[in-house]
């Protein structure tokens, strides 16, 4: 477990004492706080097994378990605290745990710190995630599209805002991490929001935060806005064509001056944030029907990026496929083939969904077929149909039809009842056939 310098300078400013440790049990970190109210020192404890160092201490079952502690008392000479212990997870899998020590002088105070340090560890876990996706996931072998994923990387290192443009389903999220990934800020957060999933002035509050009572319905101390969260890393605003007018007005006063002013509130808080947007749509179009602001479009659009269409980088098709039936075959933990009839229909299909509609078809074909091989009647319908329209697969005759649904048929009544004898007789007793013609229908 590594904890990176921007995470440890947030950690090391905090009131409330922290220590780290990782799936070993070993001490990978304490803050100054913790040393104030433990009398424990960082040479003492980090680098340590915390089973050896404090006996009967309880954050190795939370590694373990994964399950939280929360208020446990502990006492240090007349020094009182309250410890949460929470789990660190990544990727499904534990990898350590956090300690957090509130002093208590009060059951006020204490309540009120309890508070914050749920709060605290909310905060920690978004800072400390990090993009899924680099530059190595980005699938590409035809020049079009080697050429954008070129630019994209000479982009990333410049750390001004970018524009991801291209049809719906051609992987701009995808380009949006991996820029963050190569980026001077790939140790900072990265904080992604789909402006189309927020009505009315719910994203303004997302993106801004406010303070408490600055409206009805407004939580008690207020909220944190996506900016503030995102502070030294990415923000990703995919679809920002959907963000309304006003709205843009105020985002654009954010990228001039650096700072936010939450809902309700009258500080300026300074930001440091690279924006990412993305859109399937024409902003150039919808500039002139004055629904969306030209003086952002030029802060938002400094680097332009528009992924192709699928259909029109059609080499990235087969190893795409190839691609996603490897992931199938991993997540049903057997081989995956696929005809070269089907790979000749899947390469000249127009892929209308892009990317997003060729991984669901794969993943479609895989659990329609039983023995592990996509073939053409295993696509869905409408790549079928679209298929025999353009000549690519040939009508089946009734008498084919009928003889592969038999072999079918058969195949999973002897997966059934077995290939022993006695299975046979049962077998052929479901199919509703004389065991005499089950054997004739076996050879």
């Amino acid at each position: 477990m590594q904890i990176n310098s921007w995470v440890r300078v947030i950690l090391d400013s905090l009131y409330d004492g922290v220590l780290i440790a990782d799936q070993d049990m070993i001490v990978k970190y304490i803050n100054p706080a913790y040393t104030r109210i433990t009398k424990v020192k960082s040479q003492d404890i980090v680098g340590k097994s915390v089973v050896e160092i404090r006996p009967g201490a309880r954050l190795p079952y939370v590694i373990k378990s994964g399950k939280q502690l929360l208020r446990i008392p502990r006492k240090v000479g007349n020094v009182e605290y309250m410890v949460n212990m929470v789990p660190i997870i990544e990727n499904n899998e534990i990898i350590g745990g956090i300690s957090i020590l509130n002093e208590i002088n009060d059951v006020y105070k204490l309540t009120k710190e309890l508070n914050q340090s749920n709060m605290m560890i909310k905060k920690l876990k978004k800072h400390m995630k990090t993009t899924k996706y680099s530059f190595e996931d980005i699938i590409s072998i035809d020049k079009q599209s080697l050429a954008t994923k070129d630019l994209a990387k000479k982009i990333a290192k410049k750390g001004t805002n970018v524009l991801v443009t291209g049809d719906s389903g051609t992987g701009k999220e995808l380009y949006a991490h991996a820029i963050h990934n190569a980026s001077e800020r790939e140790n900072g957060p990265f904080i992604a929001v789909n402006c189309a999933t927020f009505e009315g002035h719910l994203l303004e509050s997302e993106l801004f935060g406010y303070e408490e009572g600055a409206f009805t319905g407004a939580k008690k101390g207020g909220k944190i806005g996506l900016f503030e969260v995102a502070n030294g890393g990415t923000l990703f605003l995919d679809e920002i064509s959907e963000m309304n007018y006003g709205l843009q007005a105020k985002l654009l006063r954010t990228l001039q001056e650096h700072t936010i002013r939450r809902i309700g509130g009258i500080t300026e808080i300074p930001v440091d944030v690279r924006i990412i947007a993305a859109t399937n749509k024409s902003l150039e179009t919808m500039i002139e029907e004055k629904k969306f602001r030209k003086d952002l479009y030029y802060r938002i659009a400094i680097f332009p990026i528009n992924i192709l269409s699928l259909r029109d980088r059609k080499e990235d098709i087969k190893p795409l496929i190839e691609h996603f039936i490897n992931e199938m075959a991993n997540k049903m933990k057997s081989h995956l083939d696929i005809s070269e009839d089907v790979l000749n229909i899947l390469y000249n299909y127009e892929w209308p969904g892009n990317i997003r509609e060729l991984k669901n078809t794969i993943e479609f074909a895989a659990n329609m077929t039983d023995d592990y091989m996509i073939k053409a009647d295993h696509l869905p319908k409408i790549i079928q149909v679209e298929a025999i329209r353009k000549n690519l697969v040939k009508l089946k005759t009734l008498e084919q039809v009928i003889r592969e649904t038999e072999i079918l048929e058969i195949k999973k009544a002897l997966l059934t009842y077995g290939n022993t004898v006695e299975g046979k007789k049962k077998a052929a007793e479901d199919l509703g056939i004389s065991l005499a013609t089950l054997y004739n229908k076996l050879k």
